[in-house]
């Protein structure tokens, strides 16, 4: 078979690419996103893991050192995936169905099973549960799943720019954008890459530190300050830490997982330490990756759920109990950094102006008191509209040990932007002009100003971003945005009935 020698070279082709090998799996009729994504994460892996490994046997053996392989014959990539593989030759040459059997019973469960091997080692661990939730193949025929196979045999490290190497967590928040498969369960949604690139850049984690997000997704805030830090490295030692122990997460949805997992390892991060379960329950699915994890963090980079409600189970392990989400997990994080850890956080509005809520109220005293909030920046309404999102949110920067006494805020919330013209790092370009992180020496411009925290104070800790240097602006939203505006709240206001129709109020 000819091999594709195309250079993937940004994400739209990396995208079209990957919708090529959807469509053969929507023969097998498995036509919603949400079906057919774990598929396709777990013959990524495998394909790109089994390239990087033959790699590193290679520099191995060019410099006299020993290699043990995560995978043995016949379970490796280029034995039963590869158009000329040993045992896929051996199994198309029996009986017709052989193929799928093996896949089936033979294959998935002994990579399931890697974890329990007797001295599994950490890579093999991660293996395991990338496979934790695939009992057998999707595909519903042999050759529909030959077919797929050689077409992501295609790809190779060789065709794939490093910048946009299996960014997995962009394909499938892409796929399920045009799928229309939103995810509407309690929040969960997908932060735009910008957002993230934004966020690590202020933070700046140096090779040494711990990064931790508690609600990790599939993986982008981890990635993303992995391929920052790596700019950085200036030895062998360096690299070893930041593959191996530098990159902490939690994450409690089963299809979420292994996809963060998977997304991790692909973009070179050896060891992701990522724990199975709900962070703020502690109820756990699985915490073999997570045991060495440090209490605490020098960076925290998340980007809680929007609009969960949490149960007493939850409520009750923390100091201040609330039903919001995103309250829960904002002293969660607060209580997982460092003295001197820094954090990044994405903050729905409604947390920073709500003042009639004691645990709201006292989780912001909080913040206030053990952490310098030194920034807020407002973004646009519709900043997480192609996330499925209509909130309206705020980045929150904070380093914790003093105590806060001004917050230095920025306002992009003027700006215009949609599914079509979202925002991008241009966006922020005064914004790091004025910024010098160094000192926290903050410039001021009509876009920026200062509030003092007993100013704060005075307004019960309401934190919303008011922009005093902003004039008055005549409304030009058209009638059809105001109607979108209304029937997103509407939507909003609806759930909340329902919920308190639930509970008999």
């Amino acid at each position: 078979m000819p091999k594709n020698t195309r250079k993937i070279t940004t994400p739209q082709s990396l995208n079209s690419y990957i919708k090529n090998i959807c469509d053969i799996m929507r023969r097998s009729g498995r036509a919603g996103a949400l079906q057919y994504v774990p598929e396709l994460t777990w013959m990524l892996f495998l394909r790109i893991l089994d390239e990087r490994e033959q790699r590193e046997e290679e520099h191995a053996k060019a410099v006299g050192a020993s290699f043990t392989p995560s995978l043995e014959y016949p379970y490796r990539w280029r034995d039963w995936a590869a158009p000329d593989g040993t045992k896929r030759l051996e199994l198309q040459m029996g009986t017709f169905g052989r193929f799928m059997v093996f896949v089936n019973n033979d294959l998935l469960p002994t990579l399931k099973g890697l974890k329990g091997k007797p001295g599994a080692t950490p890579r093999q661990k991660v293996i395991s549960e990338v496979f934790s939730f695939i009992e057998r193949t999707r595909v519903d025929t042999e050759r529909n799943l030959l077919d797929i196979l050689d077409k992501i045999h295609e790809l190779s490290l060789e065709q794939v720019d490093e910048t946009h190497m299996f960014t997995l967590s962009q394909v499938y928040e892409g796929l399920l954008q045009k799928m229309g498969e939103k995810n509407n369960d309690g929040g969960q949604f997908f932060t735009p890459r910008e957002v993230i690139r934004v966020m690590v850049r202020v933070i700046d984690p140096k090779v040494g530190e711990t990064v931790y997000d508690p609600c990790c997704g599939t993986g982008g805030f981890l990635a993303q300050a992995y391929q920052h830090m790596m700019q950085k490295v200036t030895t062998a030692t360096d690299i070893e830490i930041l593959k191996t122990r530098t990159f902490y997460g939690r994450e409690k949805e089963d299809l979420v997982y292994p996809i963060a997992l998977a997304n991790l390892v692909l973009h070179g991060i050896d060891e992701p330490h990522i724990w199975h379960g709900n962070t703020l329950t502690g109820h756990e699915v699985y915490g073999g990756l997570f045991t060495d994890a440090p209490a605490i963090f020098d960076v925290v980079l998340t980007n809680p759920p929007f609009g969960g409600k949490e149960g007493k189970d939850a409520q009750t392990r923390f100091a201040y109990k609330t039903s919001s989400t995103q309250v829960l997990f904002l002293q969660h994080v607060i209580d997982s950094l460092k003295p001197g850890g820094r954090c990044g956080i994405v903050m729905d509005e409604g947390v920073l102006f709500r003042t009639n809520e004691k645990a709201f109220v006292k989780t912001k005293r909080k913040l206030l008191n053990e952490c310098s909030l030194w920034c807020i920046v407002s973004l646009p309404p519709k900043v997480f509209v192609n996330a499925g999102a209509a909130s309206k949110t705020n980045l929150l920067f904070f380093a914790k040990g003093e105590p806060t006494k001004e917050i230095w805020y920025y306002d992009l919330s003027d700006f215009n932007v949609t599914k079509k013209q979202p925002l991008t790092v241009a966006h922020f370009e005064e914004f790091f002009k004025l910024l010098d992180t160094s000192n926290l020496k903050l410039s001021e411009s009509e876009r920026s100003w200062r509030v003092p925290i007993e100013e704060i104070q005075a307004k019960n800790y309401d934190l919303k971003a008011v922009n005093p240097n902003k004039k008055a602006q005549k409304d030009t939203r058209t009638p059809q945005e105001l109607i979108s505006i209304i029937e997103a709240h509407a939507v909003e206001v609806a759930k909340a009935l329902e919920l308190l129709k639930g509970k008999g109020v």
